[in-house]
């Protein structure tokens, strides 16, 4: 998909819909007009997960269209945290937030373009200013155009004073950080828009006041500064996009694995997929639209979630992370887990519970594979393992089991730890030896 699909960033982020809201005009300029728009990053944590995806597609696709992306590390801003609704966010050290913002500062480099002639990307670290800013400067010159009555009507900030024990002075002054940062980008990298999820709309409303009340009106009394918000992506029934494992995949690939991340998207539901395809891929509205008669017409062969799962792992970790992704996509479902490394079987039976086994029980060959295979809950019964066995639907690691009370030997052992049970085509066990 090229931009000639589309007039204009504004047009392309309407359909995929990848935009919430947007400031007063923000529409007809990105329409009419070449801008420079920042996002920012606060490195709370040594990667960037799935959450930030949506920003960095439409960094990359303003890019495209011939915007500037400018990608902020909040090494300052993120020692004191934006404010969550539950509870207070611990404060990382000076050394954990910098070595977290080197993790993303590489992260970032796969998404937007720092090298073109152009209209580069640009990176910046605002720990440059915030770290030097004097407290008495910052109070007069920032502190004195924000009021309480209207900090407080931040969301995550009203719940959180509703509860008893409150929210700190620190994090309740993260608005006035973010504004100043923006104010900061307006006069030294004449950027006027900031970007972000909907969460950050008060933030960015901040930032747009905080220039307005410094520099004053455009000529014709219009905003010099504008902001643009991305809707938080939630699943069919409400939840938020990412949290059903209990915290949102990560993209570096040492976190969350190529293959995780394929699987993760593979199994999007078919309520889902057509939306996430607009929002997370590069596809335009001739190929989602074939994907979308795909899904009303051949539900089963799941076309769309393949098309989402490859793009989404080529994106985030290239051809040979998709490559990878598929070598041990294949290597499971045809049950050839000799091929795989301890690191990917790992990986494909990760949050999977597994059974234990001492490896003094096998090395006495002491073990017969139908005993294992109750133990483990694949079979009913010594019984159910047999008739299986019979019925040609059980395997040990590779290989289909003939014989269920075959004794279980030190050479069934893959990688010195691992053994692998599987009940027809989809029922696996792993067992763990120790």
């Amino acid at each position: 998909m090229t931009t000639e699909t589309f007039a204009d960033i504004h047009e392309e982020l309407t359909w995929r819909g990848a935009i919430y809201d947007a400031t007063p005009g923000a529409t007809e300029i990105l329409k009419s007009q070449k801008i420079t728009c920042y996002n920012g990053f606060d490195p709370t944590s040594p990667t960037l997960h799935i959450g930030h995806l949506v920003p960095l597609m439409c960094m990359a696709r303003m890019q495209r269209h011939g915007h500037t992306p400018i990608a902020i590390l909040g090494a300052g801003t993120g020692l004191i945290g934006d404010p969550r609704e539950n509870d207070e966010r611990p404060l990382l050290t000076y050394d954990e937030i910098d070595s977290n913002a080197e993790s993303i500062r590489e992260q970032l480099q796969r998404f937007i373009d720092f090298d073109t002639k152009s209209n580069a990307a640009k990176l910046i670290n605002n720990a440059d200013w915030l770290r030097s800013t004097f407290l008495l400067d910052f109070l007069r010159d920032v502190g004195k155009h924000f009021t309480v009555n209207n900090m407080v009507k931040r969301e995550a900030v009203h719940s959180r004073m509703e509860r008893e024990d409150g929210i700190s002075y620190t994090e309740f002054s993260y608005q006035l950080l973010q504004a100043f940062d923006y104010l900061v980008l307006f006069e030294r990298e004449s950027c006027t828009f900031q970007s972000g999820g909907s969460d950050q709309w008060g933030n960015i409303l901040g930032g747009v006041d905080l220039i307005r009340r410094v520099h004053g009106t455009a000529p014709d009394g219009s905003l010099r500064a504008h902001g643009i918000v991305f809707p938080l992506i939630t699943d069919s029934a409400g939840a938020k996009f990412g949290k059903s494992l209990g915290g949102a995949p990560a993209l570096d690939a040492d976190h969350f694995s190529p293959y995780q991340l394929y699987q993760f998207f593979f199994n999007k539901d078919d309520a889902d997929v057509i939306r996430y395809l607009k929002i997370y891929t590069w596809l335009g509205p001739e190929e989602i639209e074939a994907l979308e008669e795909a899904v009303r017409e051949r539900p089963g062969r799941r076309e769309a979630q393949q098309a989402l799962a490859e793009q989404v792992t080529r994106i985030v970790h290239g051809d040979s992370g998709l490559e990878q992704a598929r070598r041990v996509t294949r290597a499971f479902f045809r049950g050839e887990f000799d091929r795989l490394s301890g690191n990917e079987l790992a990986d494909v039976f990760s949050g999977s519970s597994s059974t234990e086994v001492l490896k003094s029980e096998i090395e006495a060959r002491s073990l017969s594979f139908e005993e294992l295979a109750v133990s483990t809950t694949l079979a009913r019964s010594l019984g159910d393992a047999r008739r299986t066995v019979q019925q040609g639907g059980m395997y040990l690691n590779s290989e289909r089991v003939d014989d269920p009370a075959r004794t279980v030997t030190p050479e069934d052992i893959l990688h010195g730890n691992l053994i692998v049970l599987r009940r027809g085509r989809r029922e696996h066990r792993l067992i763990r030896v120790l």
